[in-house]
């Protein structure tokens, strides 16, 4: 195996890790990146394959899969003892959940707690009172597709969780309302499984909202416009108040 010390990405696959009672909101797959944390794993890496609680797979797919910068795989290991410990999604100590933390962290004042319980495992904790559609589309909006971290899931779920339940008419004001993160964040629900499996008279958006939706994919999003094309429906007329 190629010296540990060229690792610059760790690829880990939750399922392989060996956590017991899996986090409900906690990705299948994702990646470390800070140097930190990278050096943190690499000190608990064995240095021999025949470590006695530690079964290396240099060859093959293990929990965990160190990546030199080039992309090449240098090795890959189903981690044991303080190793296994420190992808514990529970482990209050471990990193994903130092990932989701910091996304709680910086969640928007009134979806802070929210993003706290989550973060903590809980499933369905209660929405925020008074939190505007608007204010969640920019919380969506601000979520980078990159670094693939911890809490990369967690991020683009949250928001789906408060606006599912709202009524199109709601959202279509909200698109209106919203600033250019926040049409960032409408056009990613929209186009997400939240808002297309909707009934197709839950799908029927104001020309005004749709024209914006439709614009901003066009420009910023193209990935998105085939799907918002084809799900969002026109109403015989734009007749969203204030309410």
């Amino acid at each position: 195996m190629k010296p540990t010390s060229r690792t610059v990405r760790i690829a880990v696959t939750a399922s392989r890790t060996g956590t017991d009672h899996p986090h409900p909101h906690h990705p299948k797959e994702y990646e470390v990146l800070d140097r930190a944390e990278i050096a943190e794993v690499l000190a608990l890496w064995p240095r021999h394959a025949a470590h006695d609680d530690f079964e290396c797979m240099c060859h093959g797919d293990g929990g965990l899969s160190l990546y030199e910068a080039g992309g090449e795989r240098i090795g890959s290991a189903a981690p044991a003892g303080p190793l296994r410990t420190l992808f514990d999604p529970f482990s209050p100590d471990g990193i994903p959940a130092r990932h989701r933390a910091r996304w709680a962290a910086a969640a928007p004042e009134g979806l802070r707690e929210f993003a706290r319980s989550l973060a903590a495992g809980e499933e369905e904790p209660p929405p925020p009172h008074g939190v505007p559609p608007r204010m969640v589309f920019g919380w969506l909006g601000a979520v980078r597709e990159e670094p693939r971290d911890a809490a990369r899931l967690l991020a683009e779920r949250a928001p789906g969780l408060l606006l599912a339940g709202r009524p199109t008419e709601e959202l279509a004001w909200a698109v209106r309302e919203t600033d250019r993160t926040g049409l960032a964040g409408a056009v990613r629900f929209f186009a997400s499984e939240e808002f297309t499996t909707r009934h197709p008279k839950r799908r029927r958006v104001p020309d005004t909202a749709r024209d914006l939706l439709l614009r901003y994919a066009r420009s910023h999003r193209p990935e998105d416009l085939p799907v918002l094309e084809r799900r969002l429906l026109r109403t015989p007329e734009d007749r969203v108040r204030r309410s």
